[in-house]
Order: C-alpha cells, then sequence, then structure tokens
C-alpha cells in the first residue's frame, strides 16, 4: 500500500519501511495489541504534545510581558525544534524522545513570536488560535464522516502545492537577503493576503493526510512508537497552521 504525504515528516517512506520487522517471527515471541500503534494512542500522544507545547509557550509569553527578551529562547527553540525535526524524520524510532523535545522548543518559539504580535495587535492570538482550532475540527469531521476522500490524485494534487509553497519561501527568502526585491507574499497587499489564505487552505488539507497515513498505520499494526511519530508530525502541520493564520490576520489588522 502507498502512502504519500507532504507534511515534510509524515511520509509513505517512514510509514511502510518501519512494518516491515512485523513480518518477522522470532522463535515463539508475541506481538501483542500494546505493542502496536493504535489511533487512541496517537490521539493521546498529540495531547501530550499540544499540552507541553503550550506550557513551554507560557514561558517566553510570561517573559515578554514581563520585560524580558525572549528573542534567544524563541530563536533557539526554532532552530532546535527543526533539528529535532529532521533527526525524528530519519531515525523514527527515537520518536518517543525526540517529540516531548519538539514540542518542548517549538512551544518556546511560539510562545515567543506570538507574544511579540499580541503586543503590536491586541487579541489576534486569540483568533488565530481559535482559526486553527476551528479548522483542526472541521477538517477532522470532514474526514471521519468520510465526506473528504483521500485519494492519490487528491495526495498528489497537496504534495505538489506544498512542495511549490515550500520552494517558493525558500527562493523568496534566498533572493530577499542578498538583494532589495521584496518577495509579493510580504506587506499588507490584496495579493499578499490572498496568498496567505491559499496557503492556509493547503496547510488545512494536508491535515487531511495526517488523518489518513495515522489510521492507515494503525491499521497496518506498525510499532508503537510510531505513535509519536504521527502526533509529531500532526503538531508540525497544526504548528504551520497557526502561523499562517497569525500572519493573515496580522496582514489584515496592519491594513485598518
Amino acid at each position: 500500500m502507498n502512502f504519500n504525504s507532504k507534511n515534510p515528516f509524515l511520509n509513505s517512506k517512514r510509514f511502510s519501511s518501519n512494518t516491515e520487522p512485523r513480518t518477522e517471527v522470532h522463535q515463539a515471541q508475541i506481538i501483542d495489541y500494546n505493542q502496536e500503534m493504535t489511533v487512541s494512542g496517537t490521539i493521546n500522544k498529540t495531547a501530550i504534545l499540544f499540552l507541553i507545547l503550550c506550557g513551554a509557550a507560557m514561558v517566553t509569553w510570561w517573559m515578554t510581558f514581563n520585560g524580558i527578551n525572549p528573542m534567544l529562547p524563541t530563536i533557539g527553540g526554532a532552530i532546535v525544534g527543526f533539528i529535532l525535526v529532521l533527526v525524528s524524520s530519519f531515525k523514527p524510532q527515537l520518536s518517543p524522545y525526540l517529540a516531548p523535545g519538539y514540542a518542548l522548543f517549538e512551544g518556546l518559539f511560539i510562545g515567543g513570536i506570538s507574544a511579540i504580535f499580541e503586543l503590536k495587535f491586541p487579541g489576534i492570538v486569540i483568533n488565530a488560535v481559535g482559526a486553527t482550532l476551528v479548522t483542526f475540527l472541521v477538517c477532522l469531521g470532514l474526514y471521519k464522516f468520510r465526506i473528504v476522500k483521500v485519494t492519490e490524485q487528491f495526495k498528489s494534487v497537496v504534495v505538489a502545492a506544498t512542495l511549490a509553497i515550500a520552494t517558493y519561501y525558500l527562493i523568496s527568502w534566498v533572493v530577499s537577503m542578498f538583494s532589495s526585491w521584496t518577495p509579493v507574499h510580504y506587506g499588507n497587499s490584496m495579493m499578499s493576503i490572498g496568498i496567505s489564505v491559499f496557503v492556509i487552505i493547503i496547510a488545512a488539507l494536508n491535515l487531511f493526510l495526517d488523518f489518513d497515513l495515522i489510521e492507515k498505520g494503525a491499521r497496518e499494526k506498525m510499532p508503537k512508537f510510531m505513535e509519536w511519530y504521527g502526533a509529531m508530525g500532526l503538531m508540525i502541520t497544526l504548528v504551520w497552521l497557526y502561523i499562517e493564520f497569525l500572519r493573515l490576520l496580522t496582514k489584515i489588522s496592519s491594513r485598518d
């Protein structure tokens, strides 16, 4: 069975390669239910990661509103979080240790960046959180009741769009560093706002791919550590979605 996702984390190779040990029988060893990936187990671990992220975010949030410069833990959190994602993508068996670390350091980044935006645009964070939560619940409902079906064509479109966005962001960042060119997604123009809306839609569509991979991973009886891997991948998409909502609301607010 071929699984595809362009969450930079949940991908076919990881979810297929880790099923191989399940087909081997060594003497009389029995693999029981408690050693297999389940949807409920992944949900529980996602909740744990979410709580860790929120707890860490409160630290840099508190620092900002108490006159302490949060830039070091904010930037450091983003860098370390990214490194942990890369390591876990190559070593998914380490996810039970790396996933909580990712949530911790990414929380420092989220808390700091959120506080900075909140100081400039009061009320923007609660709106971004609410928009992210509503989007997640809507996508979950659409997937659960099979209103949206994750077909191979659906996967291909989402993967292609996600790659295009990542490539555009990377090229824009590199070019802007060495020239005076301003990328079109900067600022608060209608085109910039339109780009943000498009990116949010693609990020939301990635949630369907994440749900599909987690469900199929449980069905294929993957190793228990894949619950942490799946939960971490889902958190990556949610963080991306939240950041994009924060950027969109910032653009809209700055036009007032």
